[in-house]
């Protein structure tokens, strides 16, 4: 079972939250709006009733009762209210209902009042007639009062009971309905195959999936150039080898059947020269190798291009002798820049070893870098003079040694780890042909 989560139950669940979060923050609301309209219905209800009652004739009210008769209930909103009136001077002239008669001088106007022995909780309502000749009040129990509050809130809520289900119910239909392209994007994707010439669809015509589909083809289309390059490469590797390897099979079948003193030697010598051109192939394609890893996208360490330029010089003055090259290095004292000095050295190496091998012998060779400026980086160059008429006109033409440009395709890698451009340079005189690596530029620090 796979590890990995769902984008489609991170959304959903993060809606839900979301969604819970609004309704229990409406469910208190309107719970307590409930509560608070319920009170204001009965304060009103108190209210509009002493208004009434105090327009009735009071010679036509009942007189007092020690036990007053309850109030008939018709609705379950009906509230058993309860009215005490006296006269101006105190006199109680008539009670209904069951609240306990309270004091004469109690505050006019809404008042909570505890009455009776065990000082139950009424709310009441008191008022003076226009003539300041009668006072009436009008109670309500407070229990009553809060069962019909909690009655309306709770009426007010329940919606939102079922209405929370059928919600979450709904927003996983509507989200699973509108994560479908994603899914088909992502069934598209997998299904696609990088060896073959594969683009996704243009029927994700989605504005969110432009930029991803746009991408994943320009992947594409990158993965598959270098699968072609890497193909190409395999079959010239193998045609490369095939020639020389051959050609050491044959000397030696002919070295067994014996051949004269000098055929011999010169067999030799062929097998020397195939063996040697063999590895040269082959050591090329490991250094192609080791500049594939992605290791050497790490953190660069500062390296001395002008020292390296130097050292790699004086290792190769041997060689260039044998020719009657001249090998030289022009390099100010000291070039820093961030890199990583395996691959740097590597792609030196090929640079000479590419003007050892593709020019005639008596060539002039020299290795120059310099430093770079704000709007370009340090460059690293090696020139040398070739393709002058006199040298082609003397030189002879023997077999290429690197014909798959391999040490090309190695100093290019090095030099796209190092975000550098690698190609050709206009040379200076007398030079008549230079391979040019730039880096980019380093940033200089901002002053406070």
């Amino acid at each position: 079972m796979s590890s990995q989560r769902s984008l489609t139950q991170r959304l959903l669940l993060w809606s839900l939250g979301a969604l819970v979060l609004v309704w229990a923050c409406f469910v208190t609301l309107a719970y307590r709006t409930g509560l608070h309209e319920a009170d204001e219905l009965t304060d009103g209800q108190l209210a509009t009733a002493s208004a009434l009652l105090l327009e009735l004739n009071a010679a036509a009210a009942p007189t007092p009762s020690a036990n007053p008769w309850p109030l008939p209930k018709n609705h379950d909103y009906q509230q058993s209210l309860s009215v005490v009136q006296w006269n101006q001077h105190g006199q109680l002239l008539w009670h209904l209902g069951s609240a306990p008669v309270p004091e004469f001088n109690a505050e006019v106007g809404y008042a909570n009042l505890q009455l009776g022995p065990q000082q139950q909780p009424w709310r009441s309502f008191s008022r003076w007639d226009a003539a300041q000749a009668h006072k009436i009040m009008v109670l309500l129990r407070v229990q009553e009062r809060d069962r019909l509050a909690h009655d309306i809130a709770g009426q007010m809520v329940e919606p939102g009971l079922w209405l929370l289900p059928v919600v979450a119910l709904a927003l996983g239909l509507a989200i699973g309905r509108g994560l479908r392209p994603l899914h088909q994007l992502s069934q598209d994707v997998a299904q696609l195959d990088v060896q073959g010439a594969q683009r996704l669809a243009s029927q994700h015509n989605w504005q969110e999936f432009d930029a991803v589909v746009d991408s994943i083809n320009t992947l594409l289309a990158r993965q598959q150039e270098a699968l072609r390059r890497e193909r190409e490469l395999a079959n010239e590797v193998a045609h490369e080898l095939r020639t020389p390897l051959a050609a050491i099979v044959l000397q030696a079948q002919a070295l067994a059947g014996g051949l004269p003193a000098a055929a011999q030697s010169q067999a030799l010598d062929l097998i020397r020269q195939d063996a040697l051109r063999a590895g040269h192939v082959l050591q090329q394609l490991l250094a192609l190798a080791r500049t594939s890893r992605g290791q050497w996208h790490g953190q660069a360490s500062p390296v001395d291009i002008a020292a390296l330029a130097r050292h790699l010089a004086a290792d190769y003055v041997a060689s260039a002798w044998q020719r009657q090259d001249t090998l030289s290095v022009q390099a100010p004292e000291a070039l820093l820049l961030p890199g990583h000095a395996v691959l740097l050295e590597m792609a030196l190496r090929n640079l000479i070893e590419n003007a050892l091998r593709h020019t005639p012998p008596g060539t002039q060779i020299e290795l120059q870098c310099g430093p770079g400026t704000p709007e370009h980086g340090a460059w690293l160059q090696v020139c040398d003079d070739g393709a002058r008429p006199l040298a082609q006109a003397q030189a002879k033409t023997p077999p290429p040694s690197d014909s798959l440009h391999l040490g090309q395709e190695i100093i290019a890698r090095v030099a796209a780890v190092h975000g550098a451009r690698f190609g050709t340079a206009t040379a200076p005189a007398p030079f008549t042909t230079c391979y040019r690596i730039d880096f980019a530029p380093t940033p200089t620090p901002q002053g406070p």
